[in-house]
């Protein structure tokens, strides 16, 4: 999808609007599978998180990536969220995980990563949640627990390098697709737990 912006519009607030419709549906997914009831549900969560955080791994070992994006090796999660899965003595979900490769290209990449680290700001208010589970940042939420320098400024801090990042409307359009695939593939991932 799509939207009409100005092109004085930063690259994360064009982004924030043209995949507001498929992380609004993502959102409404997740909570609908009622991820705070009991440990159980919020399990499945974690099994989705960890098929999502699988998926990119590659990407925060990319040393292009790298020099682009502040910190984004100490950005990663795939081992937070293992770790909150073996807490709550789940398996982790099989090799049927399809990863994306370090070579994607640079708009596909900053699409995906946006994705996820717009989730991690998300994840703050999750975090809060689910203390009612008796899970934080030591047992089964760490992963949804804030950077220590704060999740905004995390979050500031990642978008201020994505939209320094120079690329051509073509470009601009693929980061939009790719934020959008990397969207609709995590709302697989619910639909494959939650199902």
């Amino acid at each position: 999808m799509t939207a009409s912006v100005t092109s004085e519009t930063s690259r994360s607030v064009r982004l924030k609007t043209a995949t507001r419709d498929s992380h609004g549906a993502l959102d409404k997914r997740i909570m609908a599978g009622d991820i705070f009831a009991n440990r159980s549900n919020f399990a499945r969560f974690l099994r989705v998180q960890y098929r999502f955080h699988r998926s990119i791994d590659a990407l925060y070992a990319n040393p292009a990536l790298d020099a682009l994006l502040p910190d984004l090796h100490e950005r990663r999660r795939l081992q937070q969220v293992r770790r909150d899965l073996q807490d709550l003595e789940q398996t982790l979900p099989g090799a049927d995980i399809a990863a994306l490769g370090d070579d994607l290209a640079l708009p596909a990449a900053l699409g995906w990563l946006y994705v996820a680290e717009g989730s991690n700001l998300g994840g703050t208010v999750l975090y809060k949640m689910a203390a009612a589970l008796g899970l934080d940042r030591d047992f089964g939420a760490r992963h949804l627990a804030a950077h220590p320098d704060g999740a905004a400024r995390h979050w500031r801090e990642f978008t201020a390098a994505l939209d320094a990042v120079v690329l051509t409307a073509d470009q601009e359009q693929q980061v939009i697709d790719a934020a959008d695939t990397a969207f609709r593939s995590v709302h697989g991932h619910v639909e494959r737990e939650f199902c």
